[in-house]
């Protein structure tokens, strides 16, 4: 069947450029190529399509109905390489993302860009702070922070997002103001993906050495964790920029403001594929452009 096919697309382009010759430079083959394949169709077929002359070709009559079936196949296949095409180097479709509920918020000003440039495009958000069946969900692309587990998904580093030390005023009150040498002798609360039993934490230096705490309390949400140190739970390495309101107006303190801790990569994650389309790849250069763009968050 695959062969016939072919052998009907050879025959489309024979008509429509005119002659064998014609037809083998379209087709980057010889003439007698195409020949070939035009007398194993009539052959296979059972009847005679083209009549030849030195001076020209034309179809018989049952080549000019058989002709009609061969022209419209070969235009559906052109017109599903053009829409591959279109797919492979423009943007459009539905652009299905995952994100973290603290990241939400900076996806707007990020693919607000993208977006506009290209009408054809829409977005699906789905805001979740687990780690997603990316396949199950139809996802295209996920925003991840931090270490990544092993999986077959496709990770991108897109950026980093600076941390710093904060505590509530009513914790420090409890505790005491944490030094960099009691550090781990303090209640933290720590971004995790799952409840473990052993937690360490990297400090500030050369290597980012890493120090075993006590977790007060984990979650796989930012948002809690803020929170819960509002709360005055514990210790917690949050993001400046998104802690900003709280810190303004005390309800969290930052502390030691000196140090510049380890930063959190982020992480645009795919499906394993061998190449992703268009909406993947804009969408991924532009939330790289947003990172690089903008102040550290």
């Amino acid at each position: 069947m695959l062969d016939q096919l072919k052998r009907m697309a050879v025959l489309a382009t024979v008509i429509e450029q005119g002659s064998f010759a014609g037809a083998a430079r379209q087709l980057q083959t010889s003439t007698s190529a195409v020949s070939q394949q035009v007398r194993a169709l009539e052959r296979d077929m059972g009847v005679t399509l083209l009549h030849r002359s030195t001076r020209k070709l034309s179809l018989t009559p049952a080549g000019t109905r058989f002709h009609e079936g061969c022209a419209a196949m070969l235009a559906a296949a052109r017109d599903a390489q053009s829409q591959l095409h279109q797919l492979r180097d423009a943007p459009e479709g539905e652009l299905r993302m995952t994100a973290p509920v603290g990241f939400a918020r900076q996806l707007g000003p990020a693919l607000a860009p993208l977006l506009a440039a290209h009408p054809a495009l829409r977005l699906h958000l789905e805001v979740d702070d687990g780690f997603t069946d990316l396949v199950e969900k139809r996802i295209d692309l996920a925003i991840r922070f931090g270490r990544l587990p092993d999986s077959s998904w496709v990770g991108t580093r897109i950026g980093e997002k600076t941390v710093s030390l904060f505590a509530a005023p009513a914790y420090l009150a409890r505790h005491g103001v944490p030094e960099l040498g009691t550090l781990a002798a303090h209640d933290w609360l720590l971004l995790r993906a799952e409840a473990s039993s052993h937690h360490r934490v990297p400090l500030p230096g050369p290597g980012s050495p890493m120090i075993e705490v006590q977790a007060r309390a984990t979650s796989n949400n930012q948002l809690s964790l803020q929170q819960l140190c509002e709360a005055g739970l514990g210790l917690a390495l949050l993001s400046p920029g998104d802690v900003g309101e709280a810190a303004q107006s005390g309800r969290l303190i930052g502390l030691l403001p000196q140090l510049a801790w380890p930063t959190l990569p982020i992480h645009a994650l795919t499906p394993q594929r061998d190449a992703q389309p268009a909406k993947v790849r804009h969408a991924i250069a532009a939330l790289r452009q947003f990172f690089q763009s903008t102040e550290p968050t």
